[in-house]
């Protein structure tokens, strides 16, 4: 058995056709589009009254991760009716107004909206290469699931110390690594896609959106550190 059929078996081994492929692709690459609308939507108004405040403190973050976790419950439970994709989009505003809460601290430098521009064309930069990299690469890459993983895992262990420590050298280190794993996570949910392994475009969108989320906000991050030009 050479090469290319062993690839065959076990990456398109998952008895979905290229048009199934083809159109959960399609349809993913839509409705990621379609997110960022009411996204941009929830950011503002988070910054326009305030309401990222809510996920400031102990009990905001335990707020934010009961209702991301209930949201992505939601989903899941409801990714193969009509009900997901509304949803999915209630999910992104409640992730834009999570998100306010940066969005207004960047906007507090002089060059803030040059800041927050940049960091959307950085990250979608980042997502067309890994998409690019996704169609050339023929080899399976399942096997990165376990180690990404455990790299989110450390990031929330990291995350929560520097919580209590407030380093700006641990934000910058967990931000460059946040960067690199859900970059890397771009490439392995967009291969799952191209190789069948995923056939439900809602959550494919689910994962690819909450990988989009985290390298903007980490590349946002970094650029607040390194180039916030104070008034």
């Amino acid at each position: 058995m050479n090469e290319q059929s062993t690839y065959l078996e076990q990456g398109l081994g998952y008895g979905v056709s290229r048009e199934q492929r083809n159109k959960v692709l399609r349809n993913t690459y839509w409705l990621l589009a379609l997110s960022m609308v009411p996204t941009v939507v929830g950011a503002w108004a988070g910054v326009a009254f305030g309401l990222g405040q809510l996920f400031s403190g102990a009990l905001g973050i335990v707020l934010f991760l009961a209702m991301a976790f209930g949201f992505i419950y939601a989903i899941q439970k409801t990714k193969n009716s009509a009900a997901g994709v509304p949803v999915l989009l209630a999910f992104t505003f409640f992730m834009g107004l999570m998100m306010s809460r940066l969005i207004e601290s960047v906007l507090g430098f002089k060059n803030g909206p040059d800041l927050i521009m940049t960091a959307f064309g950085g990250t979608a930069g980042v997502f067309f290469v890994m998409a690019s990299l996704a169609t050339v690469i023929k080899r399976d890459l399942s096997g990165m699931n376990q180690w990404l993983f455990v790299g989110v895992i450390v990031l929330l262990v990291g995350g929560v110390i520097n919580m209590f420590v407030g380093s700006t050298v641990g934000m910058m280190v967990l931000s460059m690594a946040a960067i690199g794993i859900f970059s890397a996570y771009m490439l392995y949910d967009i291969k799952q896609i191209i190789d069948g392994g995923e056939t439900n475009y809602i959550s494919a969108t689910l994962a690819l959106y909450l990988n989009i989320i985290n390298v903007f906000q980490s590349l946002l991050a970094l650029l607040g550190i390194f180039g916030g030009e104070r008034d």
